[in-house]
């Protein structure tokens, strides 16, 4: 039977009281729907499709959830489906040996991207074909990227009901849509549109039937390249979309977007436009009132190792590289969450020591860019 229930304002914050003693003052933040959240979340992309790896998730996420970082983020296709699913077996243990409350986790994951079932096909082409198409989940005109992605509602409904029995819940606490922008590079703009108004219609059926509490979009390039870019969104106009659809009620809450030491755009780029303001990504995104939750923290664990110059001199209080580039991006104005993958309990304890600290203060963060507070 999957875990009933979703994340909720109460027991989110009645989980963030309890974990008080192990985290810092400003580890816990508030959500645009009201549920209190970890500043570092745990995320699940990378990593072999093998059996070891799943049984290290699995283990990686009890600690997590033990430890203080109640969001656990994901998506359908991260190794063939079979991240969803060490999530899920990582949440029912956690549950069932009382460390943790389902209504106080808070899941995420991804629709979008067309998810292979624990390896990949000898004919992926066929593969598709036979699964999403002549099944009448998808037109053959729906996908891009070489069969690759795909947001039509049938598709989308699917994937949703996969990743509930993958993930082992009733509900998904926030389903982004994984990388629209990959249907903008190869369509008009007047058909991604429809596509995106379909694809937010689908969404709000599913949270009408309890089958998601809130959406948003993940994306990689297209918050933070130039507005005339092929692959560029504008934040605006996918809350207008929103509002289109289902109006002030609307359950459009949650941005996704990388950065990190490295890849600065969604806070030094000013790159979209909301009234007549002219704004960063993460700016556009708080104005708009959405929760921003940023990724590829540790870019792939090129961060935690000395690569960039020395920054101790900024964050004093931790001491290892992957730790100041979590304590950088969980710091930086407007970021909620920051997601960081970790796939062993060993990289949970020392990402998770960050939380023993407070974020670095506004105005060190914004040195760093060359400016002050």
């Amino acid at each position: 039977m999957s875990q009933r229930g979703c994340a909720t304002p109460d027991a989110t914050a009645a989980y963030a009281r309890r974990m008080g003693g192990r985290t810092a003052e400003g580890h816990f933040r508030l959500t645009s729907d009201s549920l209190t959240v970890s500043g570092l979340g745990m995320g699940t992309l990378v990593g072999e499709p093998d059996d070891a790896t799943d049984a290290a998730y699995q283990a990686a996420v009890e600690r997590a959830l033990a430890g203080g970082c109640n969001v656990i983020d994901t998506a359908i296709n991260a190794r063939h489906q079979r991240s969803e699913r060490a999530v899920g077996q990582g949440l029912r243990a956690a549950i069932k040996r009382g460390d943790v409350k389902r209504e106080e986790v808070v899941i995420a994951t991804k629709g979008g991207f067309v998810p292979f079932d624990g390896a990949p096909p000898t004919d992926s082409r066929k593969w598709v074909y036979d699964r999403f198409i002549e099944t009448g989940l998808a037109h053959p005109n729906d996908f891009a990227a070489n069969y690759h992605h795909c947001l039509a509602p049938g598709f989308l409904d699917e994937m949703i009901a996969l990743s509930r029995r993958n993930l082992d819940v009733d509900t998904i606490d926030v389903y982004c849509l994984h990388n629209p922008e990959t249907q903008a590079l190869t369509n008009t703009h007047d058909t991604f549109r429809r596509r995106m108004l379909d694809a937010f219609e689908t969404l709000e059926a599913a949270v009408e039937r309890g089958e998601i509490a809130a959406y948003g979009v993940s994306t990689w390039s297209a918050l933070r390249v130039s507005p005339n870019a092929p692959d560029f969104l504008s934040l605006a106009e996918l809350m207008s979309l929103a509002f289109e659809v289902a109006g002030e009620q609307n359950h459009f809450c949650y941005v996704q977007m990388p950065y990190n030491l490295m890849m600065t755009e969604a806070y030094s780029f000013t790159t979209q436009q909301v009234g007549e303001e002219f704004l960063n990504p993460i700016e556009a995104a708080n104005q708009l009132g959405l929760t921003v939750m940023t990724g590829a923290t540790l870019k792939q664990g090129l961060l935690a190792t000395p690569f960039m110059a020395d920054l101790s001199p900024y964050f004093p209080n931790v001491e290892t590289d992957a730790q100041r580039a979590i304590q950088f991006a969980r710091s930086t104005p407007g970021v909620t969450t920051a997601l960081v993958g970790m796939r062993t309990a060993a990289h949970v304890d020392e990402n998770l020591a960050v939380a023993q600290i407070p974020p670095t203060a506004p105005d060190v963060i914004n040195s760093l860019f060359g400016g002050g507070d």
